[in-house]
């Protein structure tokens, strides 16, 4: 099996290279300055499950001959992304995106067919530095994937066989990717919302006053909106989560704050958007969710207009 990785950052860095040290036969689409760094340095890992440096294979260009594309661009990337592999995606060519949110399935399977689009998610914190370093910021280590219309196929099943003896990843073919996508949506959807709109992690938060009430509240929300979309979210899935977001030590944060106090562009459409265009849709009390959407859309327009303090001379 022939995959080609779009990216060697965060994600497409880490789990690439890890399927890399698996034995797999992984090509990374990347752009020429990230090439000649790979060519140079190799691939750099920091993880809590082993350090690595590892020579890999690069393109610029994609070409004809694999099995499987994983895709994990941002979601306000996607339409680059989408030319960037269209050259990789033959008859016989699956694409697995791990992007966040959901909006993007209807759009690749318009691009490449219902047939060639696999459903995926990522659990996993992890960061590009600014050295060009892969650094994993936690133990989430997960992939998890499977075909959208709920059937076992050969090719899910020989991906996850590739990948199982890879370190540092738990890797899973699911019948059910479409509801734990769903799932995934409801923890981050909450995570981003709370911690965009309050600019803290999540035991910051919890130290708040009603800060533990206030993210109880969305995280109930967002899993109403999924259960009204015909997913609701497995037993122990919001107790889970409950936990996590009363935790006064945590120090879990949405990668969208990442992006935003680094004055970066933000998945704010993608994830929050889409949210709240859900809660409207679903009967779902919504001002916290136009609040966080208001909040992160009044960002992206000063950040444009140079304003942010960052960017300032």
């Amino acid at each position: 099996m022939r995959i080609l990785c779009l990216g060697a950052g965060a994600l497409g860095g880490y789990f690439g290279g890890r399927l890399v040290q698996a034995g797999a036969d992984v090509a990374f689409l990347v752009r020429p300055a990230r090439q000649a760094r790979l060519a140079a340095e190799g691939l750099v890992i920091e993880s809590p499950f082993g350090d690595a440096r590892l020579p890999v294979r690069t393109l610029t260009t994609a070409g004809p001959g694999f099995d499987i594309v994983l895709l994990t661009c941002k979601a306000y990337d996607l339409d680059a992304a989408i030319e960037a592999i269209r050259p990789a995606m033959g008859p016989g060519t699956a694409v697995l995106p791990v992007l966040n949110g959901l909006s993007h399935i209807a759009r690749l399977q318009r691009e490449f067919g219902k047939g060639q689009v696999l459903g995926g998610l990522a659990k996993i914190q992890a960061t590009l530095t600014p050295g060009g370093v892969v650094r994993q910021l936690s133990d989430w280590r997960w992939l998890t994937f499977g075909e959208l219309d709920g059937s076992a196929s050969e090719r899910t099943r020989a991906l996850a066989a590739l990948a199982a003896p890879a370190e540092g990843m738990v890797v899973e073919a699911v019948p059910n990717i479409m509801a734990r996508m769903w799932e995934k949506l409801v923890h981050l959807g909450t995570t981003a919302l709370g911690t965009v709109l309050m600019r803290a992690n999540t035991g910051e938060i919890a130290r708040a006053p009603g800060g533990v009430a206030l993210m109880h509240r969305v995280l109930e929300r967002n899993a109403a909106i999924a259960a009204a979309n015909g997913f609701p979210v497995r037993p122990g899935f919001v107790e889970e989560f409950r936990r996590i977001f009363a935790d006064p030590a945590g120090g879990y944060a949405a990668s969208m704050l990442r992006d935003l106090e680094a004055g970066g562009r933000i998945e704010a459409d993608h994830i929050l958007g889409f949210l709240l265009e859900a809660a409207k849709a679903a009967g779902v009390p919504h001002e916290l969710h136009e609040a966080a959407y208001v909040h992160a859309k009044a960002f992206e327009q000063r950040r444009d207009a140079g304003r942010l303090p960052a960017l300032q001379s």
